[in-house]
């Protein structure tokens, strides 16, 4: 699907509103800010005929499962890539080592969540792509501190098919203090559905019965995504 999707006209990044530009919204922002895809498409630096960089990280993304498998991902590998080659594959890899001698550098730390956008930093490049609905959790410490980050669902959401209990089983065996959800909608259009504000209602409604404080609940568009905390839909009252 996304060779065919290439094939289509898309804007380069020189073609795009100076403010939308991963470089310049960087430098605006912070890098905290971006999501994996516009991090990687500024280390990757240009497109190729048909695809801009953008849309190639956003590919190698979505192929690779994540930044976790594209980190995995050998040399031979990414030189086979459209618009990578061994030049890119190089500065891709080392990158990618350079973060993961920054965690070995400092274990303890751990991504520490202060809004929404931290949230969507963290997942919308791994979700904003996928062709099926993934409902995942990320549950926190004291200080909103990310302690892990579990799937819990795929499929189309309602409330019968998302399980209170399995969203806060993993909450509770972790001992965490709080939880972020987060779906995804492969229509590309983050718009919150009723099914979500419903499912978002009662999940908050668990967390104060369990002492696990629900703090927002994302959906993830395109490159895009809404707050359903900050939308005031699902925690009237919380």
């Amino acid at each position: 699907m996304a060779d065919n999707n290439a094939a289509a006209y898309q804007p380069t990044i020189k073609e795009m509103p100076l403010p939308e530009r991963p470089r310049e919204r960087l430098a605006r922002l912070g890098p905290a800010a971006l999501s994996t895809a516009e991090l990687i498409a500024i280390v990757l630096r240009t497109g190729v005929g048909g695809e801009n960089v953008l849309s190639i990280a956003n590919r190698l993304l979505a192929r690779h499962d994540g930044i976790a498998g594209l980190a995995r991902a050998s040399l031979p590998e990414l030189v086979t890539e459209r618009g990578v080659g061994p030049a890119k594959a190089a500065q891709l890899q080392a990158a990618l080592e350079l973060g993961r001698r920054m965690v070995a550098a400092a274990p303890g730390e751990r991504p520490q969540i202060r809004t929404p956008a931290d949230v969507a930093a963290m997942l919308v490049a791994e979700m904003g792509c996928l062709e099926q609905e993934h409902f995942r959790v990320l549950l926190l410490d004291t200080r909103n501190r990310v302690l892990a980050s579990q799937l819990i669902y795929k499929g189309s959401l309602n409330q019968s098919q998302v399980r209170v209990g399995e969203v806060f089983r993993a909450a509770i065996r972790r001992n965490a203090a709080a939880l972020i959800v987060a779906h995804n909608h492969p229509s590309g259009d983050p718009a919150p559905s009723p099914e979500d504000v419903a499912v978002t209602r009662e999940l908050v409604t668990a967390g104060k019965l369990l002492g696990i404080e629900v703090l927002d609940h994302l959906v993830i568009g395109h490159q895009r995504w809404v707050s359903l905390r900050e939308r005031g839909l699902g925690f009237e009252g919380a």
